[in-house]
């Protein structure tokens, strides 16, 4: 009998050491143990003491897709299908304004619903070892947003002349740094970490794609940025900061305005990212939005022109790490065809990664973005749904191994080692590609 009760209890410590082999890797997933926070250091991003470059993608839509627990499934669709495709960081929303659905109902009152599901969502990616981006606001009316804070200051009173009040006004700041703490200082119910004590969480960012209308200069929004970055630094010294800007330059450097797409927004990319408690810097670019009126080539050499410039200054003035936090082509462009989107990703991510080989500086990208099937009601145009686009998987699986190879070989090298790779299909030696490809400008 003794003989069988130790069979029966070893066979039961197999059973039990097989269910948590499962459970700890199912579909793919891998637990990370020792879950570092990224730092940063000699401009370019540091994980365990070694250069850190990334690729990855967006997905705003998380939080407000896994308050609904039937819904979960999709989040964890996309988390596993990125990590499968080696994607690492993903940037998302952790706001959404006004209304019954909304994260923050009203000032300071919050649906507890809605934050469950961004616990969700942080503790899914951990499960991944995917580092998280969260934006605070938007500046558009998306999600409620900067004229969200506006007209909640006006419903208590307040004298708001137009949404760019919210830069300025004491009180719509007073609820933006309201929403901050709150985020910030959240304990997850479901990992039982706080927020701003989760090494999953890469970055906050200030604002997604702030504008200001009554002042280009990028003044107003410089000391807004100032102000915010600094009060966020105070709940929260462990996190990196990142503003949230498109690279739209303003009045400290004139002669780069000429590089804006024909307008400006009210942003400064040099001075904003000059702020001491911003971390690293970041830039948008839709090419085919901003110039819709000209052929993919005429886009590209814009894009090339976009990269370029932004990863001088990073690299000569601001000595801070640059991120591609936003790029793609929308299927509702005019000709568009799944190749040419696909051809834009591969010459996008070869600049990438010809500029990231100089040692740092230009860090990684993140494509706009990644939706699950049956998410009709998300899809702007941009949407990749990797399970149905098995190319598109493939070009994002190899720009991460690339980038992955190249951290690697830093680590091992130092930054500023020569290195010789395949990537795309070609092979690239000190930063030089095939001569089909168009000069750096």
């Amino acid at each position: 009998m003794a003989s069988m009760n130790y069979i029966g209890k070893t066979i039961n410590l197999i059973l039990a050491l097989f269910l948590f082999l499962v459970l700890s890797s199912e579909a793919g997933r891998v637990v990370p143990r020792d879950l570092a926070f990224v730092r940063t250091g000699d401009s370019h991003f540091v994980l365990h003491g070694s250069p850190f470059l990334f690729n990855g993608f967006n997905a705003y839509w998380m939080m407000n897709v896994a308050s609904d627990p039937s819904d979960r499934y999709k989040v964890f669709e996309v988390f596993r299908e990125a990590f499968t495709a080696g994607l690492n960081v993903c940037r998302t929303w952790a706001f959404s304004d006004g209304g019954d659905r909304a994260l923050q109902i009203s000032p300071g009152t919050y649906n507890e619903q809605m934050f469950q599901g961004l616990d969700f969502v942080i503790s899914e990616a951990r499960k991944y070892g995917i580092r998280l981006i969260l934006s605070f606001v938007n500046n558009y009316n998306d999600f409620g947003g900067r004229p969200q804070y506006a007209q909640w200051a006006r419903n208590a009173g307040a004298q708001i002349k137009s949404d760019d009040d919210f830069y300025t006004h004491p009180l719509i700041k007073s609820y933006y740094k309201n929403h901050v703490r709150r985020v910030v200082t959240r304990f997850n119910t479901i990992s039982r970490i706080a927020y701003r004590d989760d090494p999953t969480i890469m970055a906050w960012e200030l604002i997604n794609e702030p504008r200001c209308q009554v002042d280009y200069s990028g003044r107003t929004i410089n000391n807004w940025v100032q102000e915010m970055a600094r009060f966020v630094k105070s709940l929260d010294n462990e996190h990196l900061l990142e503003v949230g800007l498109e690279g739209f330059y303003g009045d400290t450097m004139p002669e780069r305005k000429q590089v804006n797409p024909g307008y400006q927004v009210g942003t400064d990319f040099i001075s904003n990212n000059l702020v001491n408690e911003i971390d690293f810097a970041t830039i948008h670019a839709y090419p085919d939005a901003w110039f819709s009126s000209e052929n993919e080539n005429e886009q590209m050499g814009f894009m090339e022109k976009w990269m370029w410039n932004h990863w001088q200054d990073a690299k000569t003035i601001l000595k801070k790490p640059l991120v591609i936090a936003e790029f793609g082509m929308s299927s509702k462009d005019s000709g568009f065809s799944l190749n040419e989107r696909e051809l834009y990703m591969d010459n996008v991510y070869r600049d990438i990664y010809k500029y990231a080989r100089t040692g740092g500086t230009m860090s990684g990208s993140l494509v706009w973005q990644l939706v699950a099937e049956g998410m009709n009601g998300y899809h702007d145009g941009y949407e990749i749904i990797l399970s149905q686009s098995p190319s598109t998987a493939g070009i994002l699986s190899r720009q991460s191994h690339a980038m992955s190879a190249l951290s690697d070989l830093f680590s091992s090298n130092g930054p500023h080692g020569s290195t010789t790779m395949t990537i795309q299909g070609e092979e690239t030696s000190n930063g030089k590609n095939d001569e089909s490809r168009k000069s750096t400008p």
